[in-house]
């Protein structure tokens, strides 16, 4: 894989625990670490939307290697 790809996945696991913080127990992760909606916060949530767009690439990666 490429660094791109690790980076991107990371960031995907990153977004679906807290989701899934979020889900189960109404616990903001990246709220309590970097602030209510803090420029570090946006960041973040930008970042996590950016690979969950690039991780959208995956799929057509995958087809292609079957």
């Amino acid at each position: 894989m490429k660094i791109v790809d690790i980076i991107a996945l990371l960031l995907i696991l990153i977004g679906a625990i807290n989701w899934g913080l979020i889900g189960f127990f109404s616990f903001d992760l990246v709220r309590v670490l970097f602030g209510n909606m803090s420029i570090l916060s946006r960041i973040v949530y930008a970042l996590v939307g950016i690979a969950g767009i690039y991780g959208l690439s995956f799929f057509g990666r995958i087809k292609n290697n079957m």
